[in-house]
């Protein structure tokens, strides 16, 4: 199993999703920012890792939102969401396709990768 993270970024109302690569598995879906962590890494470190890799901005890692497990034709992976906040930089498009800010009522306008259905509908209950 893979162990995966991944950052839920609120901004008042909206919170961060990005569009995977074209050139990458479950390419163009929706998801939240974040990716594999390495040996040696902290959930936390990992998740601050990526995002500086993929966004070019600095994390501030809170909580657990949530974790589950998915498995996909090609690889099964134990994801885990922290609540998060951008603590420096604007959040720059350098390895996904699109980043958008959405509220929750927004959720059924974007094909989102499949791990991450669990973690939209706590969101839409939650935060509705």
């Amino acid at each position: 199993m893979t162990e995966v993270v991944a950052a839920l970024i609120w901004d008042k109302d909206k919170f961060m999703i990005c569009q995977r690569p074209a050139n990458k598995a479950r390419a163009l879906l929706w998801e939240f920012v974040g990716g594999k962590v390495e040996l040696g890494e902290t959930k936390q470190q990992a998740l601050i890792r990526e995002c500086q890799e993929e966004l070019a901005v600095t994390l501030s890692v809170g909580d657990v939102f949530m974790d589950v497990v998915h498995e996909y034709p090609d690889i099964t992976v134990h994801l885990t969401l922290f609540n998060a906040t951008i603590a420096e930089g604007i959040p720059l498009k350098i390895e996904h396709n699109d980043i958008r800010w959405i509220t929750p009522d927004e959720i059924p306008f974007y094909e989102f990768c499949p791990a991450d259905e669990e973690i939209l509908e706590k969101i839409i209950s939650k935060y509705r």
